[in-house]
């Protein structure tokens, strides 16, 4: 199929019928759900997702975390001194390189985390429930298989032209 008759397929699918219009508005709503439950526990989707990795990983750098979050080291340094500050992680030097911090838990991080990811669950267990079990395998096979392509073309596009 030419680059035209490829364009006119894609122009003749109305916008609400369009997979990343579906993957988009899914995507919002996920996220509209957690901002709103963790808005109740005083935390960001960032410092969620903070907490989480460091129960899952142990003690991480700043920018460890930054990667694992999707965000700046720049914008991670706040988080964690905000974070720091409420008592939900400690920081110390690391034993490897002295100029790098090395966050972990702390009691009260681990404690809030466990209480809002209770109520996080809720909605996992709500889009399983709303599934059988092999429609549930085959969404998630999709959306693998949608995340892969995603991934991919984001790296093209990334890819300057060849001259």
């Amino acid at each position: 199929m030419n680059l035209s008759m490829e364009w006119e397929c894609v122009m003749k699918t109305p916008v609400d019928e369009s997979l990343c219009t579906r993957i988009r508005r899914s995507e919002q709503a996920l996220m509209g759900h957690h901002e709103a439950v963790l808005r109740t526990y005083g935390l960001t989707m960032t410092q969620y997702t903070v907490l989480l990795a460091l129960s899952r990983e142990g003690g991480m750098s700043g920018a460890q975390l930054a990667r694992s979050c999707g965000v700046t080291q720049q914008s991670m340094s706040s988080v964690l001194t905000n974070m720091e500050g409420k008592g939900l992680i400690r920081r110390e030097s690391s034993p490897v390189h002295a100029k790098v911090q090395i966050a972990t838990l702390s009691p009260e991080g681990q404690a809030l985390l466990d209480r809002a990811y209770q109520e996080v669950a809720v909605l996992e267990e709500a889009l399983t429930d709303a599934f059988t079990p092999s429609e549930h395998a085959m969404l998630c096979t999709l959306l693998e298989r949608a995340t892969a392509v995603l991934i991919r073309q984001t790296r093209n596009t990334t890819t300057p032209p060849a001259p």
